[in-house]
């Protein structure tokens, strides 16, 4: 029996997605429950971050269907800004502005608001994220890689969208402030009932964070489930990603 169709946030239906003669995403499906965390992992060049952009509508898909919160996406990047937050790798704050406008960006492009109330605005989803108000007049170029983080979720939530989509979210920091940031993600997640989308290959943070784990090979969703279930899988790249040298020796050292 199907679950009801209100259950998913995302529903991915025979996507595929190319480049020329390169086809990327293969007759993909994928079903994302709301109020989850979802993860996905699949090899570099692989198609993950093509799969975040093709269902938020920055890449346009050559057939298949994508609905989010039971609506259809047309590929064009319209018409759902409110929808859904993104943290791109490495965060992607415009260097010309201050942590406060970048955090206002959404506002600005997206509803009329005073000067005041935009101001409020900031300064909590700042505090929302563990900064202070102090950093809200401070650059880009003045913040370390985890305050870039926190800063750039503040502005993916801007908006208050019930899914937020994490492309890499803890590359290039340190484990200390990677587990600080998967601690928050997993708070933020409970308090606010966020559907969350993650792009990621840390093992760590598919551990502890995530409630399913999909897997992304030869262009389509290979396995899915809780990570003990990844664990057992049968597919070969399943059982490469989990079962290689590097990888037992992490979940060795994270037990």
């Amino acid at each position: 029996m199907d679950a009801p169709q209100d259950q998913f946030a995302i529903r991915v239906r025979d996507l595929v997605v190319g480049f020329g003669r390169q086809t990327v995403l293969d007759h993909l499906s994928l079903d994302v429950r709301r109020g989850e965390i979802l993860g996905l992992v699949g090899a570099s060049g692989g198609g993950k971050s093509v799969l975040m952009r093709t269902i938020i509508g920055l890449i346009k898909g050559q057939s298949g269907t994508i609905e989010v919160m039971g609506q259809p996406i047309g590929g064009h990047g319209r018409g759902a800004a409110t929808t859904w937050g993104i943290l791109f790798q490495q965060g992607a704050l415009f260097s010309s502005l201050t942590v406060r406008q970048n955090v206002q960006f959404p506002l600005r492009e997206n509803l009329v608001l005073s000067q005041e109330l935009m101001d409020e605005i900031a300064i909590a989803k700042l505090e929302m994220v563990g900064l202070r108000a102090q950093d809200a007049d401070k650059y880009p170029a003045e913040l370390s890689g985890g305050m870039t983080k926190r800063v750039a979720l503040a502005r993916a939530l801007a908006l208050d969208p019930p899914i937020l989509f994490l492309d890499e979210p803890t590359s290039g920091l340190d484990p200390i402030a990677a587990g600080d940031f998967d601690a928050l993600i997993t708070t933020l997640q409970k308090t606010l009932g966020l559907t969350v989308f993650m792009v990621t290959h840390d093992l760590a943070s598919l551990t502890t964070v995530c409630d399913r784990v999909a897997a992304l090979a030869d262009g389509k969703i290979v396995a899915i489930g809780p990570m003990r279930e990844l664990l057992q899988s049968e597919h070969p790249w399943v059982r490469a990603y989990f079962h290689g040298k590097r990888s037992q020796m992490l979940q060795h050292e994270m037990r």
